[in-house]
C-alpha cells in the first residue's frame, strides 16, 4: 500500500464514535506507511498533556494543528499539502466528508494519487439543504470514493452527487471488535454490583440526547412492568439529557416502581462490554428529529450488542435499520412509540429462547460482517 495521509477533525483522545471509528482503522493499517494529521483535542495544560500521551502511544505518526476545530481554511490546506509533501504520502483518507474533503483537488495538485472520503450521518444533512448540498457535490467531483455506512445514508447522501461519483460510491461502516464484545464478556459482575443478579434486564448504552430514545423506553416501562414486574431498565452513559431523563422516570413511575428504571452515568470505555453483558435485551428506539436534520447514522451499539449474544430492538432513525436483520437479530420500532417498544421488549423478556435465537444469530451476522479486520482490508483495497 502506498503511503497514506489521514486528515481528520475527529481523532482520539477526543471522544466519539467517528473518533473510535478512525482509530481503529488506522490501528490495522501499516503504520510505517501511515501519518495522521489532525485536531487538538483541547485548548489548556490538561488537554495537551492528554493528548501527547495518546500520540506518543502510536504505531504511526500524529502530527497535531494547533486548532481545536479542523476545517478546510486556506493555512490547514497548506498544513495538509506540506505533509503529504514531506512524507511521501500517494493517497488520502478525509475522516469525515464534509468539510474537509473540500481540500482535495489542493492535494491532487500536491501529489495525491487516491483521495478518499468516509462520509457518516451528518452528511445525509448536508446533503437536504441546498448551500452545503453543492459543497458536497464538489466533494464527490474531486475524491475517487465517498464511502458510505449503509443504504439510508448511500441513498441520502448519492442524490446531492453527479451520477458519476454516486457510483464510486462504496460501503465503509464501522466494525466490532469481537474479541472484545463477547457473550463471557463479564455481565454477572455488574449485575451483582447494582443488585440486579435475578430480574430481567433491558439495557441501553449510548450517549444521554433526545435523538437515542431513552425517554420512549422510559415511558414504556409502565406497560412493562404490567407484564414483567420485576424488570429494570439500565441507562448507561452520560450526556445532556440526562437531567431530562431522570425527571421523566420521576414522573412516570410510582415510588414503589422508582428502582426500575436505572442511570449507571458514563462509565470507562473498558467497562462497556461488561454493561452490554449485563442486559438481556438491548434497545435503544431513536427517532430522526428537526425535519431529518437529527438522524441516526448507523447505530454501532446494535452491533455491539449483538456481538454480545443480545437481541436489540432498534429504532426507525436513518440507518440505525442497517445494524439489525429484523425478526433474525432483533426487531425494528417506531422510535416514537412506547407502545412499540413495549411490546418488542415484553415478548422477548417472555421468551428465553427466542432471546437466545437472535442472539446466537446477532452473533454470526457480526463474525460474518462486521468485524473490524474484513473492513480495514476494504479501506486498504481503496487506498
Amino acid at each position: 500500500m502506498d503511503k497514506t495521509l489521514i486528515v481528520t477533525n475527529d481523532f482520539p483522545p477526543r471522544p466519539g464514535g467517528i473518533q473510535a471509528f478512525l482509530h481503529n482503522m488506522a490501528l490495522r493499517l501499516d503504520p510505517e506507511q501511515l501519518v495522521v494529521y489532525a485536531s487538538t483535542w483541547k485548548r489548556g495544560r490538561e488537554g495537551a498533556e492528554a493528548t501527547a500521551a495518546f500520540d506518543a502511544e502510536q504505531p504511526f505518526t500524529v502530527v497535531r494543528d494547533r486548532t481545536t476545530m479542523l476545517l478546510p481554511t486556506p493555512r490547514v490546506t497548506r498544513t495538509a499539502t506540506r505533509l503529504l509533501r514531506e512524507h511521501g504520502c500517494r493517497s488520502v483518507w478525509f475522516g469525515a466528508a464534509a468539510p474537509l474533503g473540500l481540500m482535495a483537488p489542493a492535494l491532487r495538485q500536491a501529489g495525491a494519487q487516491r483521495l478518499v472520503a468516509t462520509t457518516h450521518g451528518h452528511e445525509a444533512g448536508w446533503a437536504q439543504l441546498p448551500a452545503s448540498r453543492q459543497l458536497l457535490r464538489r466533494i464527490g467531483e474531486s475524491t475517487d470514493t465517498l464511502t458510505y455506512l449503509g443504504e439510508y445514508t448511500r441513498s441520502r447522501i448519492a442524490a446531492a452527487l453527479t451520477p458519476e461519483a454516486a457510483a464510486r460510491m462504496v460501503q465503509l461502516p464501522p466494525g466490532v471488535d469481537e474479541k472484545t464484545f463477547h457473550p463471557g464478556s463479564g455481565g454477572d459482575a455488574i449485575r451483582a454490583r447494582l443488585g440486579l443478579r435475578d430480574r430481567p434486564v433491558v439495557v441501553c448504552v449510548s450517549r444521554l440526547v433526545p435523538r437515542k430514545g431513552q425517554d420512549t423506553l422510559i415511558q414504556a416501562m409502565p406497560r412493562i412492568l404490567a407484564q414483567v414486574p420485576d424488570a429494570v431498565l439500565l441507562i448507561v452513559g452520560g450526556g445532556p439529557y440526562e437531567k431530562d431523563l431522570r425527571r421523566l422516570a420521576a414522573e412516570t413511575l410510582t415510588h414503589r416502581a422508582a428502582d426500575s428504571v436505572r442511570f449507571t452515568g458514563a462509565v470507562p470505555w473498558e467497562e462497556l462490554p461488561a454493561h452490554y453483558g449485563a442486559g438481556d435485551v438491548f434497545a435503544m428506539p431513536c427517532r430522526t428529529r428537526r425535519g431529518g436534520l437529527d438522524v441516526e447514522g448507523l447505530g454501532i451499539v446494535y452491533l455491539e450488542a449483538s456481538a454480545t449474544g443480545l437481541p436489540v430492538v432498534a429504532g426507525d432513525s436513518g440507518g440505525a435499520p442497517d445494524a439489525v436483520l429484523d425478526g433474525e437479530t432483533g426487531w425494528v420500532a417506531r422510535g416514537d412509540s412506547p407502545m412499540d417498544a413495549a411490546e418488542r421488549i415484553v415478548t422477548l423478556l417472555r421468551d428465553p429462547q427466542l432471546r437466545q435465537r437472535m442472539g446466537e444469530r446477532g452473533r454470526d451476522w457480526v463474525e460474518e460482517k462486521w468485524r473490524w479486520d474484513l473492513l480495514a482490508e476494504r479501506l486498504k483495497e481503496l487506498l
